[in-house]
């Protein structure tokens, strides 16, 4: 290619391949047309994307609207090829964080950003995405992919997700009526989920762990697929118990970044803690290999990941055995892992009981 006064440049000598684009969008509609819901079409091309809330059935509707990443779990998958898994992450790590505050998932947005669209990788993430979307009940009705060489590294991306849920005005969590006496059951993870991947990846790096080989904590698949197991979406059996009038939820907490110490304390209001004891679920297997592999002490592992519990749910202590069975029949695992206490202006807003014998 000639760099004289006489080239004619166009948008591709930059490294932007606008007929790649445009491809991309032809092949992912199919996809997102699958996700309709009432009051979401799902029509992918315009300039914004519509939903129609009366039609989804919402008559004193209050709008909640979240957004997240998948974070550097997606250098793993980038680093054996495999895209699909990080597609349903992103929509778990936004629909999760709606549902704690009584949210129905409505509609889901996707931003895909990369250095040079890659229309085979970039349709495997879009593909998990929908299978997300189909798990929580929402449409996904709009995206942006955005080439930009130069900021991004050859073969790289991120993600980001937008979600907007709605929840009736009378059926909000706010936890504000949780109090001392009320109890919290653990809602079994999937595995990491999509958070503490980057000392994940440290781990791995330190110690020339082979991604493709036998995972050592679950033989029967690789390394790299046991790690990148989607995160759980909870929305369809907590909603499903949320709607029955004898199952009184006061709060839920999905488990994310900060782990069991910093997102429980986010839904208590003042005057109250959580005690939770460790003894009352088994860490899974991951974790264990995670903590020996980097000798983590075992209240840092309680701060960095799920540990085992994707979400907690707060309920009166005579609701304990009904919302218990009612998440189980929907296919939860279920732990009744503590209860709220009264808590001083010194007090620890989280104490968890033996960390260490449960976990060594």
């Amino acid at each position: 290619m000639s760099d004289s006064p006489g080239h004619k440049y166009t948008y591709s000598d930059a490294g932007v391949d606008i007929e790649a684009g445009q491809s991309f969008i032809d092949l992912i509609k199919p996809l997102a047309k699958t996700t309709a819901t009432p009051g979401g079409n799902a029509d992918l091309g315009g300039f914004g994307a519509l939903f129609d809330i009366r039609a989804a059935g919402f008559e004193d509707p209050v709008l909640v609207a979240t957004t997240d990443g998948v974070g550097t779990k997606l250098l793993l998958a980038n680093a054996v090829g495999s895209h699909k898994t990080v597609g349903i992450d992103l929509v778990a790590m936004c629909v999760n964080d709606l549902v704690v505050q009584g949210a129905k998932p409505l509609f889901f947005l996707d931003y895909l950003a990369t250095g040079q669209l890659d229309v085979k990788s970039a349709s495997q993430v879009v593909e998990g995405i929908t299978i997300g979307c189909h798990q929580a009940g929402c449409a996904l009705i709009g995206g942006e992919t955005a080439e930009m060489p130069g900021l991004y590294a050859p073969g790289h991306y991120d993600l980001a997700g937008f979600s907007v849920g709605a929840a009736e005005r009378s059926r909000l969590l706010t936890g504000n009526d949780i109090c001392a006496g009320d109890q919290i059951l653990g809602l079994a993870s999937s595995g990491i989920h999509a958070n503490g991947f980057s000392l994940v990846r440290k781990l791995i790096a330190e110690h020339t762990t082979d991604l493709e080989g036998k995972s050592p904590f679950d033989p029967a698949q690789s390394l790299a697929d046991s790690l990148l197991t989607p995160t759980r979406i909870y929305v369809s059996s907590i909603l499903s118990v949320l709607y029955q009038p004898e199952s009184k939820i006061k709060g839920l907490a999905h488990i994310t970044g900060g782990g069991i110490y910093e997102n429980i304390p986010r839904i208590l209001p003042p005057g109250v803690g959580a005690n939770l004891d460790a003894s009352c679920w088994p860490l899974p297997r991951v974790f264990r290999w995670l903590r020996q592999l980097g000798n983590i002490d075992c209240d840092e592992m309680a701060r960095t990941f799920n540990c085992g519990i994707g979400m907690a749910v707060v309920v009166s202590v005579d609701k304990v055995g009904h919302v218990k069975k009612a998440l189980s029949d929907d296919g939860e695992i279920v732990h009744h892992i503590g209860e709220i206490t009264p808590r001083g202006p010194n007090d620890e807003i989280v104490v968890v009981d033996n960390l260490e014998p449960a976990w060594k």
